[in-house]
């Protein structure tokens, strides 16, 4: 169904995510808004890695709603709030997207809502 776009003419991605994602006439898309790494019990892992995880649980949970999963994501835009995190997030995306890679942005940010937060994740699945 995903197929990747990646133009022999532009540099290869500088991670595991592809450049651009196709996705076929007459797909549902579902738009997850912002997770953030909380479990239900409202704690939060100091890791970032495994913060990562949670929202990407998050994620799957939301897809789930619509019949989807982890591998209907064509789109992912992540925010950590120091360089020191991108490591733990994609040590995540990486182990949790064994497919056809995402397109993808990571952007470091000054902070979210609660200082204890290192990482949200959004993200646009199709299927």
């Amino acid at each position: 169904m995903l197929k990747a776009l990646s133009p022999a003419s532009i540099r290869p991605p500088f991670a595991r995510y592809s450049h651009g994602i196709e996705v076929p006439a007459g797909k549902r898309l579902v738009v997850c808004s912002g997770q953030l790494g909380i479990r239900p019990d409202d704690t939060i892992p100091d890791d970032a890695e495994e913060q990562a995880e949670l929202c990407f649980a998050n994620i799957a949970a939301i897809l789930a709603e619509a019949g989807m999963g982890l591998g209907n994501v064509v789109r992912i835009n992540a925010y950590v709030s120091d360089r020191a995190h991108m490591q733990g997030y994609m040590a995540a995306r990486d182990r949790l997207f064994t497919g056809t890679p995402p397109a993808s942005t990571l952007i470091i940010v000054s902070g979210f809502t609660r200082p204890e937060f290192k990482i949200e994740i959004e993200a646009i699945a199709a299927g």
